[in-house]
Parts: C-alpha cells; sequence; structure tokens
C-alpha cells in the first residue's frame, strides 16, 4: 500500500510527522489519519509530496519502483 512509501520517504529523509504536516499547512493529526490509512489522502497533496521528495505520484502510489521522477 502506498502508505508505507509516504512513511519510507519522510523517515529516508529524517522528517518527522510534524514536519510535514507543516509543508502541506495541515495539522500533524491530520497528516497522521493520512500516513496511518485512516483517510484518503487528497491527490493534490500526493502531487505536492512527489515535487517534495524528487519522484513520482506513480512511485507513491506503487505504480513504478523507479524513485527518480519524471522528465520534464
Amino acid at each position: 500500500m502506498y502508505l508505507r512509501r509516504l512513511k519510507d520517504l519522510r523517515e529516508d529523509k529524517d522528517l518527522k510527522q510534524k514536519d510535514i504536516a507543516e509543508f502541506l499547512k495541515i495539522t500533524r493529526q491530520q497528516y497522521g489519519l493520512y500516513e496511518t490509512g485512516k483517510r484518503d489522502m487528497p491527490a493534490e497533496f500526493i502531487k505536492s509530496l512527489a515535487m517534495f521528495y524528487d519522484t513520482s505520484t506513480d512511485y507513491i502510489l506503487e505504480l513504478t519502483n523507479n524513485v527518480e521522477p519524471y522528465k520534464k
């Protein structure tokens, strides 16, 4: 499930849920609900996180195992 990828990307950068919540301009609790799957994450947040982590939305959504972003 893509939620594991979100957590792995965050932890690879040594960030806390609070840090990502601040980036998305939401509460830490709200982000926690997204990361644990208790709420569906809006597509706009997935897109923002892909840009933040320098990867693709397809990688986050587990449609590919290639972590590299697509060329623009």
